[in-house]
């Protein structure tokens, strides 16, 4: 069962990252602002981790080793979500100007810097730009953030195969 949940994950992921690049980006025309990034950063990484986990099937200290790491990056992804959220839910007065992409960021500026615009959001990431039986961009990422940590949980808690 540890090893199904890990492909559930990994799976869950592509599904979401394929959605995102062609459906959002190729059929809607959406860019991605820079917190739309991260997030798909971070779902990556616990594509990644997930897949590792499923390869190497371990029991003990090691699965607590990769449950702590999705747990950690899903709430990180969770916070992230969050604050899109909450940039979004800003009064159009008080929403931060829109800056540079990320792209341009990455290339120019030192990466605490980028860090700091990044988290600090632009009026690109308070855009609401599509939604989805009424849940906008971010509200369906949190929700997929928690997902993914309530699977890592429940995977971790699986019995492991007996020899």
């Amino acid at each position: 069962m540890y090893r199904l949940i890990n492909l559930a994950i990994v799976l869950l992921v592509v599904v979401s990252m394929l959605f995102a690049i062609y459906y959002l980006e190729g059929v809607l025309l959406l860019d991605p602002c820079p917190l739309c990034m991260v997030d798909r950063a971070i779902l990556v990484v616990i594509a990644v981790i997930s897949l590792i986990a499923l390869i190497h099937n371990s029991s003990g200290f090691m699965r607590w080793v990769y449950t702590s790491l999705s747990v950690l990056f899903s709430g990180l992804g969770i916070a992230v979500a969050a604050r899109h959220i909450w940039l979004q839910g800003l009064p159009p007065d008080q929403v931060p100007e829109c800056g540079p992409d990320l792209t341009y960021m990455l290339e120019v500026f030192p990466l605490g810097d980028v860090i700091k615009r990044v988290f600090s959001g632009s009026g690109q990431c308070a855009e609401i730009s599509w939604t989805f039986l009424g849940m906008t961009i971010p509200q369906q990422t949190l929700l997929l953030f928690i997902v993914l940590l309530v699977m890592a949980m429940f995977a971790h808690f699986q019995q492991s195969p007996r020899s």
